[in-house]
């Protein structure tokens, strides 16, 4: 699908209501995955970046243009933004296809309208969260009040660029705090955008700042900055060990995190309707393209069903077409760039050489168009200790691991360093419940692949996450202080 007019893309960094360059005048190239072109060259910003972003962000804080507005004025502007967001819709979605390699029907259908969504929740629930009064005697009064924590820094991934920093975004802003946030360096151009179109909204000057850059430069120097209060991060739990090691390093500042994952679907004896289960397992697999940290990675299935459901998905991957993510009826596009290409398909060799058999898929297809494609791909005869079973993958590749017992089910799906996600399936009630609350992961899935929505939290056990969550109240919560405020009264 040929696009008639492409967007125009904003480059530069977003710092104190302008486009700006980079202090060192550097740039770094941005490509469409899918043919291997470059779409722009954008601002790679630096420490001397993240140091005016920063000390902007802390003005317009300390200044309280923001942070000392009525909740209810707040709320105004951050609707008024969401339909801003809502009127340049396709814009967003083009962006974010073109330089994510991101179908464009999901783009358009999920990613854009979840990110208007998330702004409004957020907005709507400024003006109705309380403080709290402690039960006192009559000789005083103790109010328990929530204030905006300072200067927030959000470095966001790559793979829902629009989406993830809007989870990062409207609880900070609704907490009336001011942000620098720092975009994947390849996919930077909705967040930029972004930026451009909240000053447009009324969004004041300094109160979103955007810096692209490379995460070594911009991303460091924003989690060691002595003056930014709280970093929040979504990716790699490999990156999200360095924000904790940059916050002791320099001022202890708070650290939330949302790393990487390695899912378990959980297939029991008595499954619902089979093609439920295919639909649902392969979505959990395949949606936007396995890069995505609560991918259900790992079918865990009786043995009772597993030849059946097997044979059943491979079937089903008719279903998810691999193409030109422009074109609205592919659902499969291409990896995010050539070394990640490289590294899934790495994956898939190690998976053959340890003895998993493939069932469907396992090679690199569409070579001609330029692009990073891989063929979804069904692992079956795989064991927890191997590789594919253990390590993110990051891409449409899903390991398929038997279980005789209930018991030895929930050990294989609990046996991981991560827990970010996963499902069960059954038609027993009491074995749903029973399963689902021994399963060690913040959110739990039944008959369906489910992050919940915008109200329920989300976040991981053990390495998948740290410090909070993103979404629900908790999110909101997380971006300010508690603090007493205790009277003594003359009685």
């Amino acid at each position: 699908m040929t696009l008639t007019a492409l967007p125009t893309f904003r480059t530069q960094a977003f710092i104190d209501g302008r486009f700006v360059d980079a202090a060192a005048g550097e740039t770094f190239a941005t490509e469409n995955p899918a043919t291997g072109e470059v779409i722009a060259r954008v601002q790679a910003g630096g420490a001397e970046d993240i140091d005016r972003a920063v000390a902007a962000a802390r003005r317009s804080f300390e200044d309280g243009r923001w942070s000392r507005l009525a909740p209810a004025a707040r709320k105004q502007v951050l609707l008024g933004f969401a339909d801003v967001i809502e009127a340049n819709a396709e814009e967003l979605a083009t962006l974010d296809s073109l330089e994510g390699g991101k179908p464009i029907t999901d783009t358009r259908e999920v990613d854009v309208p979840e990110t208007v969504k998330t702004l409004r929740w957020y907005a709507e629930a400024i003006d109705k969260v309380f403080d709290a009064v402690a039960p006192t005697g009559p000789e005083a009064l103790g109010l328990i009040v929530r204030e905006p924590i300072g200067v927030v820094g959000a470095v966001v991934p790559w793979n829902f660029p629009l989406l993830m920093a809007m989870w990062k975004i409207a609880p900070a802003l609704a907490s009336g705090n001011s942000m620098v946030v720092k975009p994947s360096r390849l996919t930077s151009l909705s967040a930029i955008r972004l930026a451009e179109l909240a000053a447009e909204a009324g969004v004041p000057d300094g109160v979103l700042n955007v810096v692209p850059g490379p995460g070594g430069a911009a991303g460091a120097a924003l989690g060691r900055h002595m003056d930014v209060d709280k970093v929040t991060f979504t990716g790699s739990t490999e990156v999200g060990r360095l924000f904790l090691q940059y916050a002791s390093e320099s001022n202890l500042k708070e650290v939330t995190l949302e790393l990487g994952g390695k899912s378990p679907a959980v297939v029991l004896a008595s499954p619902p309707d089979m093609d439920l289960v295919v639909e649902q397992v392969l979505f959990g697999a395949l949606m936007n393209m396995g890069e995505n940290c609560s991918q259900g990675s790992r079918l865990i299935v009786h043995r009772s069903v597993q030849d059946e459901l097997v044979s059943r998905l491979a079937d089903g991957l008719a279903a998810w077409p691999v193409g030109d993510p422009m074109e609205p009826s592919t659902r499969i596009g291409p990896m995010i760039e050539k070394p990640h290409l490289e590294k899934v398909m790495g994956y898939i060799d190690r998976g053959r050489s340890e003895g998993a058999r493939v069932v469907s898929g396992g090679s690199r297809i569409l070579e001609d168009s330029g692009g990073y494609f891989v063929a979804p791909t069904i692992f079956d005869g795989v064991t927890n200790d191997m590789t594919i079973a253990r390590e993110e993958i990051f891409g449409p590749v899903l390991s398929t691991i038997p279980f005789e017992t209930e018991e030895e089910g929930i050990r294989l799906a609990n046996e991981t360093a991560y827990g970010l996600a996963a499902s069960v399936f059954t038609t027993d009630l009491d074995a749903a419940f029973r399963v689902a609350r021994a399963l060690r992961a913040g959110t739990v899935g039944v008959n369906a692949y489910s992050e919940g929505d915008i109200t329920t939290p989300f976040g991981g056990f053990k390495q998948s996450g740290f410090g909070g969550r993103d979404k629900g109240l908790e999110a909101l919560e997380q971006y300010t202080e508690k603090k007493t405020i205790w009277v003594t009264l003359r009685t």
